[in-house]
């Protein structure tokens, strides 16, 4: 399965609901990673440009975008950002494969 980074803000509508009622959002969501065979990984509130940080796993990038769409049309959250991540092992053998390639670039 693939990992992918979900960096999120929360609207001002959403928190002001938030600090009316506070829930674990978390576990509101879950359901809907569980439902295309994923799950989250870890969850953290940041301070700074993003409220919401997550690490999650998900089987595919169309299942990934189908959980980011839904999530994005709720309308809670803005900013929403799906970043794939390749784990340490895939790095070095894209490194490796990258050292059999070659490319030239414009204007060269």
């Amino acid at each position: 399965m693939a990992h992918y980074l979900i960096t999120a803000s929360y609207t001002g509508a959403a928190w002001a609901a938030q600090i009316e009622n506070p829930q674990n959002r978390i576990e509101v969501v879950r359901p809907l990673f569980e439902k295309v065979g994923g799950e989250i990984e870890s969850a953290f509130f940041a301070f700074g440009e993003d409220d919401l940080v997550l690490i999650v796993r998900v089987p595919d990038n169309v299942s990934m975008a189908a959980v980011a769409l839904v999530a994005s049309a709720g309308g809670g959250v803005a900013n929403l950002k799906t970043t794939p991540l390749l784990s340490i092992e895939d790095g070095m053998s894209a490194l490796q494969q990258a050292g059999s390639l070659t490319y030239t670039p414009p204007g060269s």
